[in-house]
């Protein structure tokens, strides 16, 4: 009888002491990454991916996660492939309870998950990137190319042009060639850069440069000696670009008629092409450097204790606040969520809603320590781009230097393209467009 007393107690003092740490363990909300730090994208796919994990990080470190909830994510490599791509979120969109949201930080796999995601219920959020027509949420659902899409940022690029030429009447007679990356992301501007020039009547020549990029000599051959052209538009990625300002030196074309694309418009896309990239232009939607309050507290609290994501060295650039931004963004959905449903780990489901009313407004960007980083965004049913307001920088040789205030993009060209687009989706995919308030509150009568 000892004996079985002796037993239960020593059972009961184990479960007196792991049942409290059972019940004290902390809920979890899971990030899938699907990233390249492999390749001739990988300076895009790392940066990003550095910028945003040391964010979630940051959260873990100084606020113990979220709304009581710690952050965890998962990385896996695609290499920008588009297959592999698909192959990343089949294999992480289940695990830790489920993902939340994912950003492919690929056109090409974007097109690809889009079904798939929306019968998942999942977020894609393709900030700056992706499938332009799915701004109209309400044919896209589960599909925000939020802060602004590739048409939006084009007509931003078309008024810079006007701007250096005397005015938007000038743009006539002008030739503009547009040198663009041979895929999805490439070809996305190619329908609004024709209308563009049929609207201000200037001529557009379009010049693919195949995967990765590295040959583009004959390419020039054509654009520098043939055509001719006033400007020229670099929808470039990865080694593509460096290489296009190398090769444009050559034949004689000055990099400050050269107007790039954001993801053209890195430290990574110019220091390698030295003196050639020295008055290259680039758009962009936030600016590069350190000294941000929320940057510093990264230095400080996650590289200061050896958590960081990335090197030291990349804090600050580019495509690091790129991916600290998109870090930003998804949180601040998922707080969005918490507060809607009164949840702590929120649901894909929950996660869109979120998405799809996010508010974020300066009084909050200066709240995160943000302030001049990103600008105010808000997002509907109606409009999951939510902001479409461009900067330009120019390489000076050793930094970006922000040569325009914001600018605003033209939504009379855009906006009726976004939905005759999203129209013909929905009509080829039976999709009936949403109207009213829907099944979680969302409005999509009106914008």
């Amino acid at each position: 009888m000892k004996t079985i007393k002796r037993y239960f107690g020593s059972v009961l003092t184990f479960l007196l002491l792991v049942l409290p740490v059972a019940s004290a363990q902390a809920v979890e909300q899971f990030f899938p990454m699907l990233i390249y730090r492999t390749g001739p994208y990988a300076a895009g796919g790392s940066g990003f991916a550095g910028g945003q994990e040391d964010y979630y990080e940051l959260l873990n470190t100084r606020d113990g996660g979220v709304g009581g909830v710690k952050l965890i994510w998962e990385e896996c490599e695609t290499a920008y492939n588009s297959d592999r791509g698909v192959e990343c979120y089949e294999r992480l969109k289940g695990k830790n309870g489920g993902g939340i949201v994912v950003q492919p930080l690929s056109t090409g796999i974007t097109y690809r998950l889009i079904e798939r995601a929306t019968k998942d219920q999942i977020p894609i959020m393709s900030m700056g990137y992706g499938r332009t027509d799915a701004s109209d949420g309400r044919v896209f659902p589960y599909v925000f190319p939020i802060v602004t899409n590739y048409w939006s940022q084009n007509t931003a690029k078309i008024k810079y042009i006007g701007s250096k030429v005397g005015g938007m009447d000038k743009l006539k007679g002008l030739k503009i060639a547009n040198l663009y990356h041979e895929s999805s992301y490439g070809k996305e501007t190619i329908p609004v850069m024709d209308l563009q020039a049929k609207k201000y009547g200037f001529t557009v020549n379009h010049y693919p440069v195949p995967h990765p990029g590295l040959d583009q000599k004959a390419t020039w051959l054509q654009i520098g000696r043939r055509f001719k052209p006033d400007w020229v538009i670099l929808r470039g990625w990865g080694v593509m670009n460096p290489t296009a300002l190398k090769e444009a030196a050559r034949v004689g074309f000055p990099a400050n008629k050269i107007v790039g694309v954001w993801w053209s418009g890195a430290e990574e896309d110019v220091i390698p092409a030295g003196k050639a990239a020295v008055g290259y232009v680039a758009a962009g939607f936030h600016p590069s450097g350190n000294d941000f309050p929320v940057i510093q507290e990264i230095l400080d609290k996650v590289h200061g204790a050896g958590k960081g994501n990335i090197t030291p060295q990349r804090v600050g650039t580019i495509y690091y606040n790129r991916g600290l931004i998109g870090g930003i963004l998804s949180v601040e959905a998922m707080r969005n969520a918490q507060k809607k449903f009164g949840v702590q780990r929120v649901t894909g489901e929950q996660m869109r809603w979120g998405l799809e009313n996010l508010n974020i407004t300066e009084a909050r960007i200066k709240e995160l320590g943000a302030e001049g980083l990103m600008s105010p965004i808000k997002i509907s049913c109606f409009d999951h781009e939510g902001g479409g307001s461009v900067k330009f920088q120019e390489w000076d040789g050793k930094q970006w230097k922000v040569v325009t205030d914001w600018i605003e993009t033209d939504q009379s060209i855009v906006r009726p393209m976004i939905e005759e687009s999203a129209a013909k989706y929905a009509q080829e995919k039976g999709i009936t467009p949403r109207s009213g308030k829907d099944s979680m509150g969302s409005d999509c009568s009106t914008m």
